[in-house]
Formats: C-alpha cells, sequence, structure tokens
C-alpha cells in the first residue's frame, strides 16, 4: 500500500449541497506500511520521502506512480481494486461502511466481500455485485474478515490483501474479466462466498448455478441508482484450476421490490448520500457500522441439509439463492485461482468472455498486460519534475479520470439495450459504453478522455448515439442499460460537442447533431419545461414540468443554454450555419435570470418577478449550489457576464468574494462539487490571469493530497481528478463544445502530451514550484505569447508552450482586452419576446399574453422588413434581423423589459422603438458607459393598438409604424391596427459611450417591448431648416436677436432664409440655432412661460420631442410650443402652453 503522507488539520469543507450540509470531527489516518517489493508497483513510498523533488526526467512508468487509495475517504468515494481501462470489471474490496459506488472506507479495518463491479465516486449506491469472499474453516455466508494496511497493496489492474484468517488475496483484471489467486492456509474447508445479494442496492433476483465440479454462474437484478426504478441484471461465470470438494447455496428473498420504467419516466428519485469532505487529507473517522439503507442483512447458513455437489446435478441453476459457496481442500496446493467474466446479456457471454480475454491461467501475465495498458494511457501525458508527491496525485488523477464510462458489450459485441433488446456494436467500433454522469462529466471528464484516448472516446459518444436510436434519448445519467434520471439539464450534448472537439472523431456525427437538436427542440423528458423558453427565455419557478426528476428552474436554464451552446459549437463545425446560429443564440437566455439590481443569476416566477427576499446563498430553485456558485456558469460568454456586472472590474470583485472561500464557506465557491469549477478560470477573460493562476494553485493544494483523504468530495466518475489533471498541466476546457482553453500555470517544468494526430505538444515551465504559480512571460513555438489561452491549434497539430514562472504577481501578462479567451454572445441581439408572426403561422407568436401578435406580412407593407432600416422621431433603427416566428422554432424578435442587460455601443443621444401591450407604460432605463459611470433614461410607449383606437399617442411617442390588423392564434387576422413607436433622442452624457442598456425591470402599467434602440452622435448630421407655423406658411420660428445672446426671444417672423430661422433638429432632442438651443424660460413649467434662446446646456428645459401630431414637446414641462392665441403677428414671443392639438401647437420641421 501507499502511506499517507502527514497532513495538517483544516477546517472541514462544505458538503455539497444537495447532499449534506453538516460538519463532523475528522482524525488523520496512519498507516503504518513495510515498503517490500509490492511497494514498486503501488508507487508506495516511507512518508520522509514524499515530498522529495523528482527530477527533471519525464515519468517512464506513470502506473507505478498512482496511489490507487487516494479518494478511498473523505467522501471522494472511489475504490482500489483491479480494473482496465474503462473496464466492464471493477474487482475491489468492499468494507462495512460501503461509501457509495467505491465500496470501500479507509478507516474500516474488515473485509466484507470482494464485489466485480464499482463506480467511482457517485452520490448514491450503485454496483457492488456479486461480493465473493474468501473464508477458512465452517462456511458462514455473513462472514467478514479484518486486515490491516500493512498487508494491502494496489496499483492499478492490481490489488492484493491478506485478511485476518491469513488468506491472502490477489485481483487483477481484463477488460471485461477478472482473475483471482488465493492462497489459502493448508485446510480442507478453503470456502470461497457468494453473497448473491450483496449489491448496494440490493436486488429483486438472485439465481446460482454450479455449471460443472470448477465452474459457477449466476445473476443478479438489481439497480434503482438514487431511487429511480431502472434496473439492470448482471451475469456471471467463474471458472476454477482445481475441482471444488463442495458447494451449496441458501434462499433468498429479494430486498428490493422489482420496479420497471414506464415509458421513460422514472419514479421520484431519493437525495443523494451525505457528503461530507474535509481538506487535506485528513479522513473522516468511520464507525464501522453498515448503513441502515445498504443491502438487508440475511441470517447465517449452516451446511446443514445441503447437497453434496458431487451427487447432484452440477447445471441445476438455484434459483433464488441467497449465497453460494464453493470449497477446496488446499491440504495439498494452498494456491487456488480463478477467472471470472461478467455480462450484462447471458452467462453464456459471461463465459466467452473468459475464453477470449484470457484463456490462460498466468496470472503475473495478466496482471502485467493490465498494468502495460494503463502505462500505455497514463504515458500519453508525461511530466517531469515537481515533488513525488505531485506526481503521484496527478497520475492518479488521471487514472481515475480513465475509469469511466464502462464497456457494457461482450467480445462478440452483443450488449443490451436500453429498449430491452439485445443488440450488437456496429461495425468500425470496438466497444458499447454506458455509466454516463453527464451532469458531472461534460465539464471537464469528457474533454480529457477524448485528448488521452480519442478511440473510446468516439465509441462512447457513438454508444450515445446509440442510446438515441433505442430509447428515443440521449443519456443523462446511465448506469448499465437504464436511465434513471439523475441530475438536471441536457448534457449529453456537451460531452458529445466535447469529445468531437477534443479529437474523438469516429462515430456517426451526422446522426449525433440530428439527435441533438431534435431532443434542444423538444419539450420531453430530456427538457421538460422547454415550452417556457420560447415565450419567457427562462425556466421559471412556478412552472410545471412533469416528470424526470426535474428540479432547479434557475440553474436548470443555464445547464439548457451550456447545453445549447455545445450544439450550437457542434454544428458549426460540421457546417451546419442555422442551428449554430439560431442555438448560439438561444445559449444567452441566462441574461434572463440575471437581476441588474443584484448582480446574480436569481430564479423568476411566470410573471417575469424575481422570486422572494433576496438570499444569494439561498440553494431555492437551484441544483447543488446557489447564487454564488451559478452566477458565473456562463462559460461560452464571460465576457458577457462581465458587460451584465458592470465591466471587468465589476465581475473581478464579484469574483473576489465568491472564491474567498474555495469549499463553500459561507455559500461561496465550492470546489469539491460541479457546478464551481469554472469559477476560477474566469479572471483569464476580466484582465487578471494572475488571479486564475494564484486560486488554482490554492485549490490544488487544499483538496488533493497524497493520502486516501487526498481528495475532498465524490469524485463523480472522474470528473474532479480530470479539473486537477487539467489545472496541473496549465489549463481548463472553460467553453462546452469547444477546444478552447483557458491557461493557469504548469504545475510540472516539463510536460509532453501526445496528441491524438500523433504530434506532441510540450509545455515548459520554467521555475515551477509550489510556490511560484505565477506567469512572468509565456513563449509559443518561440515568439512571445500574451493571451490567456492556448494557441487553437495547439490540440491538433501540437507545439511549445513555455512559461517562466515566479512566486509574485505579473499584472500585466495577458491583462489586455485581446488576450481574454474567446467569449460567445450569440449571433446578435438576444431578444426574449416572440411577438411578430406570419400570416401562416399565428400561432407561433403572441405578443401581449392574450394570443395577438404583429403580422409581419402588414409590418412588410408599412416597411418593415428583417434587418431593414426604419427612421422615426429623428432616428434611424434597424429593425429585427429575425425571421418571423414559423411553428418549427419561434426564435424571439423584441425585448420584453424585465431588467435584462443589452450589451450596445454608442454616444451622443438614444432613442427607442417599440411598443406597450396593456399600456400606455412607463419606466426607467439605465445606461452604462465605459468608464462604469450610469445614466437613468426615462423609457414610455403607448399601446400597441392605442387601446383598440380609443387613444392617442402618448408624449414622446411618434408612430413609426402602422399595420391595419394583427394576428390572432385562433388563425384570423384581427380587423384592429397595431402601431410601433419611436421615443424621442434622449441626450447622452458628453463624451461617453454606452456599452449596455439596462431595460426596466418593472413598469408603471403594462408590459414593455423593445425592438431596437438607436443612438446619434452629438453634433452629427442632422435635418437643418426653417421651422413654419401652421397657422401661417410665411411664418417662421426666429431668434428675434439674430445672434448668440442669452435671454434673446424665440418669436414669430416672416420667413427669410436667415441664419436666425435655420434650425437643427438634434438627435438628442434639443432644437439648436446659432450655436444655441431653444429654452424654456427658467426651466419652467406653466402655462404662459416664454421660450428665448439660450446657451445649450442639456436640461431638460431645452428638450422638445416632435409629436406625430406635428406638436413640440417639452417633457419636462408636459406643454406644448404655442404661438400666442394663434396670432400671425410678427415679433410675437413663443410660450408653453397645455397642449391642444390647434394649429397654434403645430410646426413643420426641416
Amino acid at each position: 500500500m501507499r502511506p499517507p503522507t502527514a497532513q495538517p488539520t483544516v477546517p472541514p469543507a462544505r458538503s455539497k449541497l444537495h447532499r449534506c450540509l453538516t460538519y463532523f470531527a475528522v482524525t488523520a489516518v496512519t498507516a503504518v506500511t513495510a515498503v517490500t517489493a509490492a511497494t514498486a508497483l503501488t508507487g508506495a513510498l516511507p512518508a520522509s520521502a514524499a515530498a522529495a523533488p523528482r527530477t527533471a526526467t519525464l515519468v517512464s512508468d506513470p502506473a507505478a506512480l498512482v496511489n490507487t487509495f487516494i479518494g478511498t475517504a473523505n467522501n471522494a468515494n472511489d475504490f482500489p481494486g483491479a480494473d482496465a481501462p474503462f473496464g466492464m470489471v471493477q474487482w475491489s474490496p468492499d468494507t462495512p461502511s460501503r461509501p457509495d459506488g467505491g465500496g470501500y472506507l479507509y478507516s474500516d479495518s474488515s473485509i466484507t466481500g470482494f464485489s466485480l463491479t464499482h463506480v467511482s465516486g457517485p452520490g448514491c449506491g450503485a454496483a457492488g455485485d456479486i461480493p465473493v469472499l474468501p473464508t477458512v474453516g465452517s462456511v458462514n455466508t455473513s462472514a467478514t474478515d479484518g486486515f490491516s494496511h500493512a498487508d494491502e497493496s494496489a496499483n492499478p489492474g492490481y490489488y492484493a490483501v491478506t485478511t485476518g484468517n491469513s488468506v491472502k488475496t490477489e485481483l487483477t483484471a481484463t477488460t471485461r474479466t477478472g482473475m483471482a489467486r488465493f492462497t489459502f492456509p493448508a485446510t480442507t474447508q478453503a470456502n470461497l462466498i457468494f453473497k448473491l445479494t450483496g449489491s448496494q442496492n440490493g436486488d429483486s433476483s438472485t439465481q446460482f448455478t454450479v455449471a460443472s465440479g470448477n465452474e459457477v454462474s449466476g445473476q443478479v437484478t438489481t439497480g434503482h441508482f438514487c431511487g429511480a426504478s431502472a434496473t439492470y441484471t448482471l451475469y456471471f461465470d467463474m471458472v476454477f484450476d482445481r475441482s471444488f470438494a463442495a458447494n451449496g447455496t441458501a434462499a433468498a428473498t429479494p430486498n428490493l421490490a422489482a420496479a420497471t420504467l414506464s415509458g421513460k419516466t422514472a419514479s421520484p428519485n431519493t437525495a443523494e448520500r451525505p457528503d461530507h469532505p474535509t481538506l487535506h487529507g485528513t479522513v473522516a473517522t468511520g464507525s464501522g457500522a453498515a448503513r441502515s439503507n445498504s443491502v438487508k442483512s440475511h441470517a447465517a447458513i449452516s451446511n446443514a441439509g445441503k447437497s453434496d455437489p458431487a451427487k447432484s446435478s452440477a447445471a441445476t441453476p438455484q434459483a433464488s439463492a441467497n449465497n453460494g459457496y464453493v470449497t477446496f481442500d488446499t491440504t495439498g496446493n494452498q494456491v487456488v485461482q480463478a477467472k471470472v467474466g461478467i455480462s450484462y446479456v447471458s452467462a453464456a457471454d459471461a463465459r466467452a468472455n473468459i475464453n477470449a480475454e484470457n484463456p490462460t491461467w498466468d496470472f503475473a501475465a495478466t496482471q502485467s498486460a493490465a498494468h502495460s495498458a494503463w502505462d500505455a494511457l497514463l504515458g500519453r501525458i508525461a511530466v517531469a519534475g515537481g515533488t513525488s508527491a505531485q506526481q503521484t496525485v496527478f497520475y492518479t488523477a488521471l487514472y481515475h479520470a480513465l475509469l469511466h464510462p464502462n464497456v457494457i458489450s461482450d467480445s462478440n459485441g452483443q450488449y443490451p439495450g436500453v429498449d430491452g433488446n439485445v443488440h450488437t456494436v456496429g461495425s468500425g467500433h470496438a466497444a458499447e459504453y454506458s455509466n454516463f454522469s453527464g451532469w458531472d462529466i461534460y465539464r471537464a471528464q469528457a474533454q480529457l478522455s477524448a485528448f488521452v484516448d480519442p478511440s473510446a472516446a468516439s465509441d462512447i459518444a457513438q454508444s450515445m448515439v446509440d442510446d438515441y436510436a433505442a430509447g428515443g434519448m440521449l443519456p443523462k445519467w446511465m448506469l448499465d442499460n437504464g436511465e434513471t434520471y439523475v441530475m438536471v439539464g441536457d448534457p449529453a450534448d456537451s460531452v458529445i460537442a466535447g469529445y468531437y472537439a477534443f479529437g474523438a472523431r469516429n462515430f456517426d456525427t451526422a446522426t449525433a447533431l440530428r439527435d441533438m437538436v431534435a431532443e434542444a427542440d423538444s419539450t420531453g423528458n430530456v427538457r421538460p419545461g422547454l415550452n417556457y423558453l420560447a415565450n419567457l427565455g427562462y425556466l421559471p419557478s412556478d412552472g410545471s414540468y412533469g416528470c424526470c426528476n426535474f428540479y432547479g428552474p434557475a440553474s436548470t436554464t443555464l445547464e439548457y443554454d451550456s447545453a445549447d451552446f455545445a450544439i450550437s459549437a457542434f454544428a458549426g463545425a460540421l457546417g451546419d450555419s442555422a442551428d449554430q446560429s439560431a442555438l448560439a443564440d438561444r445559449a444567452q437566455d441566462w441574461r434572463n435570470l440575471f437581476d441588474t439590481a443584484s448582480g446574480f443569476i436569481r430564479p423568476r416566477d411566470r410573471s417575469g418577478t424575481f422570486t422572494g427576499s433576496f438570499n444569494a446563498t439561498s440553494d431555492s430553485n437551484f441544483v447543488e449550489g446557489d447564487s454564488w456558485q451559478y452566477t458565473p456558469m456562463v462559460p461560452f460568454n464571460v465576457a458577457g457576464l462581465a458587460a451584465a456586472e458592470g465591466g471587468n472590474a465589476a465581475l473581478n470583485k464579484f469574483l473576489n468574494t465568491d472564491l474567498s472561500s474555495l469549499t463553500g464557506g459561507n455559500g461561496y465557491t465550492d470546489l469539491t462539487n460541479e457546478p464551481s469549477l469554472n469559477i476560477p478560470w474566469e479572471y483569464d477573460y476580466t484582465g487578471q490571469p494572475y488571479n486564475t493562476q494564484k486560486t488554482v494553485r490554492q485549490v490544488q493544494d487544499q483538496i488533493w493530497t497524497d493520502a486516501p483523504g487526498g481528495l475532498a468530495g465524490n469524485d463523480d466518475l472522474g470528473t474532479m481528478s480530470a479539473w486537477y489533471v487539467w489545472s496541473a498541466i496549465g489549463m481548463y476546457p472553460e467553453t462546452p463544445g469547444t477546444a478552447d482553453l483557458a491557461l493557469g500555470s504548469p504545475l510540472f517544468t516539463q510536460i509532453v502530451i501526445t496528441l491524438p494526430t500523433g504530434n506532441t505538444l510540450t509545455i515548459n515551465g520554467e521555475g515551477a514550484a509550489d510556490d511560484a504559480p505565477y506567469v512572468q512571460s509565456a513563449t509559443w513555438n518561440g515568439a512571445a505569447w500574451n493571451n490567456a489561452y492556448m494557441p487553437a491549434s495547439a490540440i491538433t497539430s501540437g507545439g511549445t508552450l513555455s512559461f517562466t514562472l515566479g512566486t509574485t504577481a505579473n499584472t500585466g501578462w495577458a491583462s489586455g482586452a485581446s488576450a481574454a479567451p474567446p467569449s460567445y454572445g450569440g449571433n446578435g441581439p438576444q431578444y426574449t419576446d416572440v411577438g411578430v408572426s406570419s400570416d401562416s403561422a399565428t400561432t407561433a407568436a403572441d405578443f401581449d399574453g392574450v394570443g395577438y401578435s404583429y403580422s409581419a406580412n402588414a409590418l412588410s407593407a408599412a416597411g418593415a422588413n428583417p434587418g431593414s432600416t426604419i427612421t422615426a422621431a429623428g432616428s434611424v433603427f434597424t429593425w429585427p434581423n429575425v425571421a418571423p416566428a414559423a411553428l418549427y422554432r419561434a426564435k424571439p424578435d423584441n425585448y420584453e423589459a424585465v431588467g435584462q442587460q443589452i450589451p450596445v455601443s454608442g454616444s451622443g443621444s438614444i432613442a427607442f422603438l417599440g411598443a406597450a401591450t396593456n399600456g400606455p407604460s412607463n419606466g426607467t432605463a439605465l445606461v452604462t458607459y465605459t468608464d462604469g459611470s450610469t445614466q437613468s433614461v426615462p423609457l414610455g410607449f403607448s399601446d400597441w393598438t392605442l387601446n383598440g383606437g380609443s387613444a392617442s399617442a402618448e408624449p414622446g411617442n411618434t408612430v413609426a409604424l402602422t399595420t391595419s390588423y394583427r394576428n390572432s392564434q385562433s388563425g384570423t387576422a384581427d380587423q384592429v391596427k397595431a402601431y410601433v413607436f419611436a421615443t424621442a433622442p434622449v441626450a447622452l452624457a458628453s463624451g461617453k459611450t454606452a456599452v449596455s442598456v439596462t431595460l426596466p425591470a418593472s413598469a408603471n402599467q403594462g408590459a414593455l417591448h423593445v425592438f431596437s434602440i438607436a443612438f446619434a452622435a452629438a453634433g452629427a448630421t442632422a435635418p437643418t431648416g426653417p421651422i413654419v407655423s401652421a397657422v401661417s406658411s410665411g411664418l417662421c420660428v426666429d431668434d428675434s436677436n439674430s445672434a448668440a445672446a442669452n435671454g434673446s426671444h424665440v418669436q414669430l417672423w416672416t420667413c427669410n432664409g436667415t441664419g436666425a430661422q435655420n434650425w437643427t433638429v438634434e438627435p438628442d432632442g434639443t432644437l439648436r440655432v446659432l450655436g444655441g438651443c431653444m429654452d424654456v424660460s427658467n426651466a419652467g413649467t406653466a402655462a404662459g412661460t416664454k421660450v428665448q434662446y439660450w446657451q445649450c446646456n442639456g436640461t431638460a428645459a431645452q428638450q422638445w420631442q416632435a409629436r406625430s401630431d406635428g406638436s413640440l414637446y417639452n417633457p419636462n414641462s408636459g406643454m406644448c410650443l404655442d404661438d400666442p392665441n394663434s396670432t400671425t403677428t410678427t415679433a410675437t414671443q413663443l410660450q408653453i402652453w397645455t397642449c391642444n392639438g390647434t394649429n397654434a401647437q403645430k410646426w413643420t420641421l426641416p
């Protein structure tokens, strides 16, 4: 065995939120280990040597460095036993505490059996099928055996222990078989007990058959992962190198009722097991008691009444056998060897797997082959430098990351489909795979497995496509051949796209994309609630979701966004630009849950209201996390997230607080769990990659050590281990579905990666040390590299990335905006509402919430077509470049104002094009500038039908478009006119550029809908000429002094074409002449207040809005420019007066 290095006691990490939020005291476990011949295989070192520096020579035997005991404490739930890469068999010891999936707790002191299947670090009980235990003396089918870690050793593909009964058990494995060598004392009663009902989740049926004098077979039906109804049947066949002296069975009572999957809807799932990780390798002290909800206990049986196998039919199956046993006489030969094959199809296939993969009885050769297989795979990433402990942790993490998914097909190609039928592996593929923990592995493990073993990853991707063909859905959390619906989102999209991006290309990509798009566009078992996205742009907290273990609508919205982006990237790689564009746009739905007031992702209900009083540490409406942990989960558009927060500085402030605890303290980032894995890398996008370098190193040091408790929290089928591997080589696949790699810094002085293309990628870390995470400078193929991302060509063409590292931060390296990794903000405005329908598909849009929408045909007749320009109220707008809603995919075409932040770029003045439903309605928008300052801007629209034609346009609104009818979801044209309005331009702060506009989170009446936003630079070319009175076409608005004199009257005068009458209608809402502005004296608001010339000052007294009736409206006073008594007398000074629609208030502008 490998002894744990001494570690300091530190505060415990917070558990994964859905498992437990309590903590318990821990004590360090000290293992006394003799350095034996097994040390070379286990990589064990005396504690005094564990931190010794390695020489700068590339590792040549990485499997020898793996410590399979890392992760067997501290709730990581890994296992130490024998297996092959992605193998079907994981023959490993189980202990009484029996942690979920792994079955082995390092602090336990006895072994209950060596079961044939295990799962690395899930959150619920799984596998642990067919435990086999060697005993001596009278048969006791409930026996356990004590052991000491001093008598235990392991390395990839090999496990050995001598138990308290003086039996030495050695295990090794091929892909589909295991091989054991049991060395017994000399005795006539050397037994092997088969605990048929010992699966972690119990069983619904078992069978045991003595096939011959040296062979047994059987089966168990089990499953129910996390309480799901899906089950599987495991078959085994075990053959021995000698005949039995005796054998027997005992009847069983199933301890779990058989359950079937009805359609594809699982029964409500139970919560996953409590998880209490701690840091720095300290190990939770186990109670040694079996779990109360584990396998139902069975009474011990005796041999009384059992038939002598020599006198009974050897091939008769013992249906409902509780336990079986075989006994050997070892007085002449103490070594008993066994080979076992397993299958999910039949016992015959299990036996065939033995014949195909391990036909001989050479245990040493089988063990050597397993070791070599691991060496070949682990050696594709060769490291040099670092300490011995760092190398051990690294290769152990890589080993753990390559245990799953698992081969499920037999050597003859047969496998059980999700439809319950037996299928055969397709041509061109070596195997079929299962055990997909999608919600976990899409973040790091899938990309790493493709990077290291693209052949296996290709077969895994094809297996997922095959699952869709057989069962109508891509897997979410599939255990063997049954979907369990554990966790949320649509993770298969990111998994498959990630495989492809990192080099796994040998699968049916066209069918994969077709299936992914079909599933993403259909409300069903994989995406319940998808129907809400079309109209709301998010999954509401009070929505109705039906089946399939749906929960956490806020975080599930983000999961769908990541999945959509992954499909978009995959579609783009395959040349499907339509789906690439559509899904990249829909991936931006996260904006609809972003609360600009708080700066957090928050749950919303169907009305658009953010739910409840805000508490960023509440897990309500989230999955295993809270707002602190999920707000940064926009891994494909970190730049957009920064803009939503108010810029890089604001996001950095958020990250600084969020990362002040790395393990969930105060509800902040929890790097022991998946939702937070992307967070430390986001400084790369905000100009502070040095903080990524620092934080990632802190995480490495706090959570991973060379000790049984050296991984804090569930490994989740290698996901957490994969994160460590990426971090140690100095990069991370932040963006789902792409090969984009955000950079950190390497832990080792050199890393050489053999790429799928055969090229090599070399990463040099000059000065690499645990206390030197900071990049001082970098080069790519010898040229200076000042970017916080890996070159795009690196994972295919290879190259050399060389870092110079130091102990102090270089805050200037890769800090520029162009140095950030790519962000993907979609292909245009991220609209949220479908308001326009074609006359042939009127049911696809609903502008007002009661089934009516604008007619695209009527809008076209009025001059509004996708992408066309609309000029109104002195502004030039661009009509949304969105095809009218059709039945296939209704694409949003306007913003329904719910507080979302819209990226823009403009200056001078701002105006809006849109309408209100159930209006008129008014709110306040917020303009944010590049320097972080803000400005409030009024935003109000008239009702889109002018209340059925009974009202006039509101002050400040100009009718920009009029249609003679609108569409109804009933399929008919509703003969009610519909309007679109333009607001008068509002002046923006001089010399500043707007970067975003936050729409009102609420309005005073109906909903505000925005189709377009227009900017016009101050002083830009604007209409210039006379302003002519409607009272007399010969009278014009005039500056009385014909000079720039403050206080000069604005008067009526005979039109003469002089400069005193040459007014400019500026986009900022001012009327300018002779360098000054038309001004309401003293900013008065009373009827009769005179109007004058004054130097332009940006005040409300100088704001004028041209209304559709020809009037000039001053919003500050609520009055209109007026010719007193409709006079035609020249030199009459103009005034403001209550708007009345008479000719005295109508003006023709230039």
